[in-house]
């Protein structure tokens, strides 16, 4: 299995409120953009993966690989679902990866695809938490509540404030300006993030991530199919999964901080070791991580390794992660502008940063970039996935 990994297209919709498309259009739409830049047929596919988290929960489709096969009229080849939380989308690709790395597979696609806008807030995905989760646990448990408590408790221990979280939404909401994929497109100032209405104190509006629906997809092959092709690519050096706890027992884990993340880290060092990463923070030179929340952006700097302990607020003070810094964060604008369509995101996250490194990025471009990261979390917190991409030439 030394044959390394290339991507050769790359798709996406745009994410926000589809409420004229539907969940097979948007597939649809992403696939055939991803086919086209990687100048394939749909016949050249050997094999296909579909990530789509939720199925049954705003619709009737995502449940099974038969949602992409009928969306693109694609038979006669292994088309598997995968769900994992909000790492549904890159927990996909990594299948594919390993597929194609196997030499089973010369040529896969991989589809991240979400619609949860359909349904009214009392059929949202909070709601069904509460209504047809645990007993007990799930009638107070929800994300915000979960990442508000990680909030208070990171402020008490190293002193922070809810400005640096505010930082974060400012930061990801210029960059999303500059996106046109991106849900959101408006800019905020510190002062409306930190005055917007409380939703899990210290958590406000604008500290959280809108619901949206959309797909991304990326076409996969070997290295030396890719350059016998004639394609641009970039490789995929490393992709890491790890699940440290169960969906609600997270928090009873009597060595559990609430200041970090151990699936992240132990996904992180899986890609790391595969791709030859040290020193994280000098190596990579932009990453898409997972920012559910504002708090969780500046836990992940601190988990991926961009610096240490209670320092997040440091390399936003500094523009470190900001466009024009030495390691821009969420340059598409993150989950906080672009939306969490969850069975999307970790694929477009990927293409988002393939596209950085292959300079189509526009006003977006970070300049010189060959090695980027991406990280996805979710369960909340039980499972993560990071990948690195690099570029080749």
């Amino acid at each position: 299995m030394s044959e390394r990994v290339a991507i050769i297209g790359l798709g996406a919709t745009r994410f926000t409120e589809h409420f004229d498309k539907s969940y097979g259009e948007l597939v649809e739409d992403a696939a055939f953009k991803a086919l086209k830049m990687a100048n394939l047929e749909l016949n050249d596919i050997e094999a296909a993966w579909l990530g789509t988290c939720y199925a049954y929960e705003y619709g009737t489709e995502g449940n099974a690989g038969t949602s992409l096969a009928e969306a693109l009229g694609i038979y006669g080849i292994p088309i598997s679902r995968v769900a994992n939380y909000c790492i549904t989308g890159l927990d996909a690709i990594r299948n594919a990866v390993y597929s194609v790395q196997a030499g089973a597979f010369k040529r896969v696609l991989v589809v991240g695809a979400e619609k949860m806008r359909d349904v009214p807030p009392r059929d949202s995905l909070v709601a069904t938490h509460a209504e047809n989760g645990h007993p007990i646990y799930a009638k107070g448990r929800t994300a915000p509540g979960m990442f508000g408590i990680m909030a208070n408790r990171y402020f008490e221990t190293y002193g922070n404030s809810k400005n640096e979280m505010a930082m974060v939404s400012v930061k990801n909401h210029y960059h999303g300006s500059l996106n046109p994929r991106a849900h959101f497109r408006g800019k905020v100032s510190l002062e409306q993030v930190i005055n917007a209405p409380m939703v899990a104190d210290p958590i406000g509006l604008l500290d959280c991530t809108p619901t949206s629906d959309g797909a991304a997809a990326v076409v996969i092959t070997t290295e030396s199919e890719a350059k016998a092709l004639g394609a641009e690519y970039v490789v995929i050096s490393g992709i890491g999964v790890a699940v440290t706890s169960g969906y609600f027992t997270a928090q009873f884990d009597p060595n559990w901080d609430f200041l970090s993340f151990q699936s992240t880290k132990l996904a992180a060092q899986a890609a790391y070791k595969q791709a030859g990463i040290t020193d994280p923070l000098r190596q990579i030179d932009v990453a898409e991580v997972h920012d559910c929340f504002t708090i969780t952006e500046m836990i992940n700097y601190e988990d991926l390794g961009f610096c240490g302990p209670g320092k997040g607020g440091t390399l936003l003070h500094e523009g470190v992660t900001t466009l024009g810094g030495c390691l821009p964060v969420n340059v598409s604008g993150g989950l906080q502008s672009c939306g969490h369509p969850i069975g999307a995101s970790g694929v477009r996250m990927v293409v988002d940063i393939a596209e950085q490194l292959l300079e189509k990025s526009g006003p977006r471009q970070v300049n010189n970039s060959r090695i980027g990261l991406t990280h996805a979390l979710g369960g909340p917190g039980s499972v993560a996935g990071v990948s690195i991409l690099e570029r080749v030439n």
